[in-house]
């Protein structure tokens, strides 16, 4: 029995200590925001669970004194530390999501309320008739594992509608993913303490499940705030110059390559008149047509931000129509979205593209110059024939 509780033990512990590693990671980051802080509190929920298990499997293998006492408060410590690590991701889902009145006493009062209850009811049974929670082998019951479950279970629809919901008024597939994916990662980590308690309880499924989860989330975590714009979500310039640093990201059997640069005509007015966070509204729609668009493309393209209101695309079309065709695309459809959320401006985008030449020297710094040379001169055409229209 010692063997077992070293084996389990030790796993939680390593688990306690990657959870806390995050955490420190975490609480050194310049990031304070509300998500940020709701987050921190769930991997502290996680850290004093994978201890408190660690010394109920002490208990449960007879390494530690094994009585009615020891049993309950050990059983008792995993019930609320369970509930807690689901009441604190709800806390932080509500805050990635940004629903409204969330930190209102009255909806704080409402989403602590069944936690509170469930102790008080689970203390309650004990103490009218502890043999509903432990047998006689000094075992947890049925009932106990449905006190264990049915309050993580509670916050983890609450979860899921959250998530589905916000999902769904996303345009962007890579968004929808997002939502979902911190809206069910505790559903997984439920699910293995619910097959380990059913199956193999001496195996600490929980515990693997919780890690591999948390530890992807985070690597994610990591690589988005590397690789990505934080307004637009796309990629940013750094992630630009990992991909052009790649010789078969830029030049595809079968594909031209050709860089495109853009950006917002008279954006510095949309600032000027209706503020910068209207500016930035405006780069979100941007960004999102293009997102949409080039999904519909059968030809591999990278799009990032290139900085302010410029973005980058260096797209492998088989000929040059399929890329006209692909700008005439985003013009027409970055003016269909302003009309359709009846913005006070039509956005216009100033365009310049030129193909990579393979045996040209530092071939993609001077294609991305020439593209951007060729934006500007886009650019002033298009104010000259705002200017002609106009006098007309």
């Amino acid at each position: 029995m010692s063997e077992y509780f070293i084996y389990y033990a030790s796993i939680n512990m390593v688990s306690a200590v990657i959870f806390g590693i995050m955490l420190t990671r975490d609480r050194l980051s310049v990031d304070r925001q509300e998500k940020q802080l709701k987050y921190d509190r769930a991997l502290a929920s996680f850290m004093l669970y994978f201890i408190s298990d660690a010394i109920w499997s002490g208990v449960d293998s007879g390494v530690f004194p094994r009585n009615p006492y020891t049993v309950l408060a050990t059983d008792f410590s995993n019930f609320v530390l369970m509930t807690a690590i689901t009441y604190n991701w709800l806390r932080y889902v509500m805050a990635f999501e940004q629903i409204p009145n969330r930190n209102d006493k009255k909806v704080e009062a409402a989403l602590i309320l069944p936690f509170a209850v469930s102790i008080v009811a689970l203390v309650a049974t004990y103490l009218v008739s502890p043999g509903l929670l432990i047998d006689e082998n000094m075992k947890t019951t049925g009932m106990f594992d449905v006190f264990l479950v049915v309050v993580p279970y509670l916050y983890l629809i609450v979860m899921i509608i959250y998530a589905v919901r916000k999902s769904r008024q996303e345009d962007s597939l890579l968004e929808k993913k997002r939502h979902l994916y911190v809206g069910f990662i505790p559903v997984i980590t439920v699910i293995g303490g619910l097959l380990q308690m059913i199956l193999m309880p001496a195996l600490p499924i929980f515990c693997f499940a919780s890690t591999l989860l948390m530890l992807a989330f985070f690597i994610q975590s990591i690589e988005a705030q590397v690789s990505t714009d934080p307004l637009t979500k796309l990629n940013n310039r750094g992630q630009l110059v990992r991909y052009a640093s790649q010789e078969s990201n830029l030049w595809m059997e079968g594909h031209r390559t050709f860089i495109i640069m853009m950006d917002i005509n008279d954006f510095k007015k949309i600032n000027d008149t209706y503020g910068h966070a209207e500016g930035d509204k405006a780069l979100v729609i941007l960004s999102r047509t293009l997102t949409n668009v080039i999904r519909k493309c059968s030809y591999p393209i990278f799009l990032g931000r290139y900085g302010g209101d410029e973005f980058i695309l260096i797209v492998h079309p088989a000929n040059e129509e399929d890329l006209n065709e692909l700008l005439t695309r985003i013009r027409t459809k970055v003016r269909e979205q302003c009309l359709d959320q009846n913005k006070p401006y039509i956005l216009s985008v100033g365009i310049g593209y030129d193909e990579v030449q393979k045996a040209e020297p530092d071939a993609f710094a001077r294609s991305l110059k020439r593209a951007d040379e060729k934006m500007y001169q886009d650019k002033e055409r298009v104010k000259q024939r705002e200017t002609a229209e106009a006098n007309h």
